[in-house]
């Protein structure tokens, strides 16, 4: 698979990588073989790189990506991690004690020394702007708990606040057919300062997969039923923050785009690969035959001229109403 740079930390990774939020919690249970047998899945069709966080099942992500990791010692993957929500959401909460705490306990999980990143995990938006903050996340790279620090974010505007940092290797951010809006500045300024760009929430929580429908009935601790309006967590990151009835409808729009012998979750990766800026988009896995599939998307051809213009048009259409000056 093409692996692209994490320029700040001098490591490369594959263009397709894994999330793994659902092998933790908030998409329904997800039994201990069947996660194991999605990191190797990954692995196995050439992904490099996970993406976790110590709130995903309260560490049980973490702790699968070391078992895992453990039972195989040959698959060489790049593991970034998350802290910062294991407390109240206050600015003056994101201070060094706590990030050694939380860093001490995300390498218990992983069973490393040394975290390969570490991002902010959609911190309150003052955090972005703070110099105290990043002075201690540089503490920690100069301590050799982590090897480097990025940042999860919400909005493009904090996106923008972050890239301009010159210790933050990577920007986390949502990006795919229905959320548009980090094309326009974001990617550009990551580009020209060399931070990468993890795109999260590919296919809109499953929306772009096109196998849903307005009577699909999700389970009660999935995300998908209890977050539609942010009951739990910023509504963005359910559904990309679309109504769900619309992006049904919207989705088999954009499903009948899909190429020849493609579906349309890989045309929805192919389509965010092939974004100038992108380092690695993170879909997430409930099963084996689901992680070789996002994979596959590495190796579609590029869209075309004619494909991509009927995707802006679908979200001029019918998300950009929605989504684009909120987030």
């Amino acid at each position: 698979m093409e692996q692209r740079e994490i320029s700040r930390l001098g490591k490369q990774v594959s263009v397709v990588g894994l999330g793994t939020w659902q092998l933790g919690a908030d998409w329904g249970d997800v039994a201990e073989k069947e996660a194991l047998d999605v990191l190797d899945a990954a692995v196995e069709t050439g992904v490099t790189f996970f993406d976790t966080a110590d709130v995903y099942g309260d560490g049980r992500s973490e702790q699968r990506i070391a078992a895992f990791r453990a039972a195989r010692p040959d698959a060489d993957v790049l593991v970034a991690t998350k802290m910062g929500r294991r407390m109240a959401q206050l600015p003056e909460n994101y201070v060094l004690d706590n990030f050694r705490t939380w860093n001490d306990r995300s390498r218990r999980n992983l069973g490393v020394d040394r975290l390969d990143l570490v991002q902010l995990h959609c911190p309150p938006t003052p955090v972005y702007s703070s110099g105290e903050v990043y002075d201690a996340l540089d503490t920690l790279v100069a301590e050799e708990r982590i090897a480097g620090y990025g940042v999860s974010v919400e909005t493009c505007e904090e996106a923008l606040t972050a890239i301009a940092r010159p210790g933050v290797a990577s920007v986390q951010i949502i990006l795919n057919a229905f959320r548009m809006k980090p094309l326009e500045k974001v990617l550009p300024a990551a580009r020209e300062a060399g931070v990468a760009i993890i795109a999260r929430v590919p296919l809109a929580s499953g929306l772009l997969s096109g196998r849903y429908t307005k009577d699909t009935v999700f389970a009660a601790d999935d995300h998908r039923t209890y977050n539609r309006h942010g009951e739990a967590f910023d509504q963005g990151e359910t559904f990309s923050g679309v109504d769900y009835a619309t992006g049904v409808e919207a989705a088999a729009e954009f499903s009948a785009l899909a190429p020849e012998g493609a579906t349309p979750a890989q045309t929805a990766l192919r389509w965010i690969v092939q974004q100038p800026g992108v380092t690695t988009v993170i879909p997430g896995a409930r099963s084996a035959e689901q992680a070789r599939g996002n994979s596959a998307a590495a190796a579609l051809a590029p869209l075309t001229p004619d494909t991509l213009g009927a995707v802006r048009d679908l979200y001029d259409r019918r998300i950009r109403p929605q989504v684009h000056d909120r987030w």
